[in-house]
């Protein structure tokens, strides 16, 4: 088991996450709990190389390990998702 971390700018982005979008990402987060044992998670790659992705729908979150702790930096629509 890992623990989840949202970094502060991560936290205000879910904040303003539409309603039900907000409940299936939080459902996502709890899912990063089960650190390595989850599905669905892709490495991503290039300038974004040692992070990793979950998604649902249009939306994803980006999160990178640290020892026991998954820190998530990044939770947004994927128009605009890769560009930062």
């Amino acid at each position: 088991m890992a623990t989840v971390k949202l970094t502060p700018e991560a936290a205000e982005q879910l904040d303003r996450l539409p309603k039900a979008i907000h409940e299936r990402v939080l459902r996502l987060l709890e899912r990063l709990g089960k650190w390595p044992n989850i599905s669905g998670a892709k490495a991503l790659s290039g300038n974004l190389a040692g992070w990793y992705r979950l998604r649902t729908g249009d939306y994803r979150v980006r999160f990178f390990i640290r020892e026991e702790t998954v820190m998530v930096d990044q939770i947004g629509h994927r128009k605009d998702f890769y560009e930062s």
